[in-house]
């Protein structure tokens, strides 16, 4: 698996199929992906076949990227870009819950915008989450993302979105 980002406390890099059982677990957690609109898999052979069909890193040059803790050299969430439905780069981030509160989603979301804005020249990001989900707009303000608007985001319901970079023409 290629290594994309390394911070001081995190390496992300690409998923590979051996990330299947921990992105399973992860999306089991209700909590972890209560404002996400998305479903856990069914089973980790779902996972595989989810993570064998990402086709991202190949069609855009990003994705999202598994996080890996340095202290522990395990899978702790993801976190990454992605071309979304609305012809948008968007940022987001999903972590175990025991690791929330550490930082992580903030250190690791931080880089990935870097990452987009100097290394990959993207002119914009945007973020969205759950009006409801204090924790991930903390995190979208924390790494220097202004507000936008508020409004419905398929699966998510009400939504606020973040957006940093060159949206003077938009």
């Amino acid at each position: 698996m290629i290594k994309v980002i390394e911070t001081p406390r995190l390496i992300l890099r690409e998923f590979g199929l051996k990330d299947a059982h921990k992105m399973w677990e992860l999306n089991a957690d209700p909590e972890v992906i209560q404002y996400t609109g998305n479903q856990s898999f069914e089973s980790v052979d779902a996972a595989k076949v989810f993570l064998r069909n990402y086709t991202h890193y190949c069609e855009r040059g990003y994705g999202r990227w598994a996080v890996v803790s340095k202290a522990k050299g395990e899978f702790i969430g993801w976190c990454g870009l992605k071309w979304n439905e609305d012809n948008f780069v968007d940022i987001g981030f999903r972590f175990f819950r025991h690791e929330w509160n550490k930082g992580f989603a903030t250190e690791a979301a931080k880089a990935c915008l870097e990452y987009g804005l100097f290394d990959l020249k993207i002119k914009e990001i945007i973020g969205r989450s759950s009006i409801e989900n204090k924790a991930s707009i903390r995190v979208l303000e924390k790494i220097g993302m202004c507000f936008w608007k508020e409004e419905h985001c398929e699966g998510i319901g009400p939504a606020v979105y973040y957006r940093i970079g060159d949206y003077s023409n938009k």
